[in-house]
């Protein structure tokens, strides 16, 4: 009797994302989240500058990579720069912090279109980044109490907690190919009228 041999492009985190879309128990979460996403969309023109009005797909994944960036380097900079670098991580650290709140507005934005399955991973995602959030802003603080050893492992968890959160977000972009778009788009790349949110 032959056996189907394994699917070698399977990931191990696919169980992960298979899970998170099933599960039930989030759709209250989501729900909650859904009711502020929904008064953020609820004017036309709000809507469309804060998801693809102005690049023609979704303004989000493209904001995220200001806070990520700006918390990456500084955890760079923690474990390869030594003292001197202490103010550029407390530069850069505050600097992800402050472009935290624009860039979850626009998530915030994209969460309103989004179905069932896909609201309970973006629901994971966004709890994932403001726990990373949190623990940023106590390393700002940390830091600027010359408490930079302290500073350095808050950021090292929020870059774990971050990452898994980026890890569901590209999922949501990729995977679930969850994201706002103008119409024209999806007819040139060949993508059925029903992928992603047309705005």
């Amino acid at each position: 009797m032959s056996t189907q041999p394994p699917n070698s492009d399977s990931s191990p985190l696919t169980g992960v994302t298979e899970r998170i879309e099933s599960a039930e128990a989030l759709d209250g979460l989501a729900g909650r989240i859904g009711h502020a996403a929904d008064a953020l969309v609820s004017d036309p023109d709000r809507a469309s500058l804060l998801r693809s009005g102005p690049l023609g797909h979704a303004l989000h994944p493209v904001m995220t990579d200001i806070p990520l960036g700006a918390w990456m380097s500084a955890a760079v900079l923690d474990w390869t720069g030594g003292p001197a670098m202490r103010p550029a991580t407390q530069r850069l650290v505050g600097l992800g912090n402050a472009a935290y709140l624009p860039t979850a507005i626009t998530g915030l934005a994209e969460f309103a279109g989004l179905d069932a399955r896909s609201k309970r991973v973006a629901s994971v995602h966004a709890v994932a980044n403001n726990i990373a959030l949190g623990l940023n802003v106590a390393s700002w603080f940390a830091r600027r109490s010359d408490r930079h050893g302290l500073g350095r492992v808050l950021t090292a968890g929020a870059m774990t907690v971050g990452g898994f959160g980026a890890f569901l977000g590209g999922h949501l972009a990729i995977g679930m190919k969850a994201g706002s778009h103008d119409p024209r788009i999806a007819r040139s790349s060949g993508h059925a009228p029903g992928e992603g949110i047309p705005v």
